[in-house]
């Protein structure tokens, strides 16, 4: 039986007992149209290795095989679906391979040969932690399409002076190319959330364009918007002897507040913390 020939999705999570659960921040997508979709938005997948996180039942998962991706990794949490998976491992001819662990605790680069490409309808439960970690780990990653709750995607490509611009703005747009793909409706899900979900791109720059260490930018970023109300010479005094003094000397304002500031001013406040 190859890929194609696999029964629908809805007597898969029938004879598999795969109720959606609610700790495992589980929606189904079944309809195989969206999920191609999605899997053509990340093309190009015959080279290289591409990592799905929480394919329960298998939907996306078979959508990546059908549209030809050579070498798949499905990171799996709840061993409920290891059955129904295991089915669509047979088909695959080889090209899937399934692992039960929890995805925060796993480095891309010991998945498998580069370019690694990260595909996910991620569990809105973890979706901002997992990101963040990729974000560290760019160096290992070429690129990924990730489903997100449409407010993420928003707070990704947010401009300053918006409210949507915060630290995951700045982390995320200094270290890739963010691109809003399309959003998909609660209906589509099987169990529909309570919001919209929206596709995203995100390459990461190359190596030279983007901190070789995040950890002071995300320093500067958890400080400034964690008092979003607070002037930055405030905000930053846990960081800094003299906060006046640094903010003056890269020509920012010391009463400026965390969302009138650009990604490119957070990097260069980074820089100094460095030093």
């Amino acid at each position: 039986m190859d890929v194609a020939a696999l029964p629908p999705l809805r007597e898969t999570i029938a004879r598999h007992g795969l109720d959606a659960r609610k700790r495992f921040g589980q929606h189904f997508l079944l309809d195989l149209n969206l999920t191609r979709r999605i899997a053509r938005a990340a093309q190009p997948l015959d080279e290289g290795t591409v990592i799905e996180i929480g394919p329960g039942p298998g939907g996306l998962t078979r959508a990546l095989l059908l549209e030809g991706a050579a070498r798949v990794v499905a990171i799996e949490v709840d061993p409920r679906a290891l059955g129904a998976l295991a089915e669509l491992q047979t088909a695959s001819g080889g090209r899937l391979h399934v692992i039960e662990a929890d995805a925060l605790t796993v480095d891309p680069a010991s998945l498998g040969p580069a370019p690694r490409r990260i595909v996910a309808n991620l569990p809105y439960n973890i979706s901002t932690p997992l990101l963040v970690r990729w974000l560290q780990q760019a160096d290992t990653i070429a690129d990924m399409v990730l489903m997100f709750q449409k407010e993420v995607v928003d707070r990704l490509v947010a401009v300053p002076r918006t409210k949507d611009y915060g630290r995951l703005s700045v982390l995320a747009q200094h270290v890739c190319e963010i691109r809003r793909l399309f959003d998909i409706p609660a209906a589509a899900f099987v169990p529909p959330p309570k919001v919209t979900s929206s596709v995203a791109r995100l390459t990461p720059r190359p190596a030279g364009q983007r901190l070789t260490d995040l950890a002071p930018l995300e320093k500067v970023t958890a400080a400034a918007f964690g008092q979003r109300r607070k002037m930055l010479r405030g905000a930053l005094g846990s960081l800094f002897a003299d906060p006046v003094a640094v903010l003056e000397g890269l020509g920012l304002s010391p009463t400026a507040r965390a969302e009138e500031l650009t990604v490119a001013d957070f990097v260069r406040l980074a820089k100094v913390l460095t030093k």
